[in-house]
């Protein structure tokens, strides 16, 4: 048997094709010349393996898969999965797969199918003391005695934005859980004291609008660098929003709380909610914070950041961008936000 036909080969079973090489291996065919003859049918490497059994046993002997052992969804290997998440909870579906030694695609299977588990991303919020909590809690019976609704849409609220060259990536960082709240029962919940980098841009939002944003290129920046560079724009969007009847809002950071700036406020606007009233470690309670900045980060197109310089472009133009409507919304949800706190005891708001 010299050649054969195409027509022939396809209709030709596995076990076929195993006799077949088996005979002209025997009658001295060599390797090229039988994956010539199959026309690529058999791979080479396929063919190399069954001419090896055949000179080891006399025959084609393929009564296990070659490879390594195929591992399946069985109870051990899906008590491995669980042993796994409840020693270190935080795993993607690729790490786990890998760490087992398993598909990743078997992986996913066992989380979702065998342990009834979702992915969910692993939050960040600030360390709240009970003193915070407290004090969380009684600024909001604050502002529910000292401001009507029609009130709260007229405060600028500013904020601002720490590590902007770059987000931090959480895709691959997964909690498998039932639901949310048991993703944060099982650490899906980093806090943290403080941002770790130093200001670089300046925003503020009411409903409004946006104000112009201020870019602090290099250098730190104290209370003295703040009255100068950021309040007088905070002062004259505020009064091109809303005349002279608004509120301005800031943060605790070190500088704004320097009784020269606070004086300051004091002085020129309308209305300030002052250091001894906002709450401290509460990014949760301003608009900026639980909203326009995600939006603005969305809008940067992140490929086209190479430098310090493009970054500071492309923020420029992120902002321009940013949706009015998700503004407005973010602000005329914000005392709903706030008479939440009671309701969780001054916990942080999600």
């Amino acid at each position: 048997m010299n050649s054969i036909s195409l027509d022939l080969l396809v209709f030709m079973k596995s076990k076929d094709f195993q006799n077949l090489v088996l005979s002209k291996y025997q009658s001295g065919d060599g390797l090229t010349k039988l994956f010539r003859d199959f026309n690529g049918l058999i791979g080479l490497r396929t063919i190399e393996r069954w001419c090896k059994n055949i000179r080891d046993t006399g025959s084609i002997n393929l009564s296990s898969p070659p490879g390594c052992h195929r591992i399946i969804r069985t109870k051990g290997v899906i008590q491995k999965v669980k042993n796994r998440l409840e020693h270190r909870k935080p795993v993607s579906s690729r790490k786990a797969a890998r760490e087992l030694g398993i598909s990743r695609t078997s992986a996913r299977r066992i989380l979702k199918n065998d342990l009834g588990l979702r992915a969910y991303k692993i939050q960040r919020e600030p360390l709240l003391t009970n003193e915070h909590k407290e004090k969380r809690m009684r600024f909001a019976n604050w502002i529910r005695t000292n401001f009507r609704k029609e009130n709260t849409m007229k405060i600028l609220f500013s904020d601002e934005m720490f590590d902007i060259d770059g987000i931090y990536n959480s895709q691959n960082d997964r909690i498998w859980a039932v639901n949310r709240l048991a993703a944060d029962t099982n650490g899906g919940i980093r806090q943290k004291r403080k941002f770790p980098q130093k200001v670089m841009v300046w925003l503020a939002v009411c409903s409004k609008g946006v104000s112009p944003l201020v870019i602090f290129k290099d250098g730190t920046v104290d209370h003295d660098r703040y009255i100068k560079e950021v309040l007088p724009v905070a002062l004259k969007f505020g009064h091109d929003a809303f005349g002279a009847d608004w509120a301005f809002q800031q943060d605790g950071a070190k500088s704004h709380i320097h009784a020269k700036l606070q004086e300051w406020c004091e002085k020129h606007f309308p209305c300030f909610i002052d250091k001894d009233h906002w709450p401290p470690s509460s990014p949760d309670l301003n608009p900026l914070d639980y909203c326009i900045w995600d939006e603005l980060a969305h809008q940067v197109n992140w490929d086209a950041v190479t430098s310090k310089t493009t970054l500071i472009n492309e923020v420029k133009r992120a902002v321009r961008k940013v949706s009015l409507d998700v503004v407005f919304e973010s602000c005329s949800s914000w005392t709903t936000r706030l008479y939440r706190l009671p309701e969780v005891k001054g916990n942080y708001l999600r």
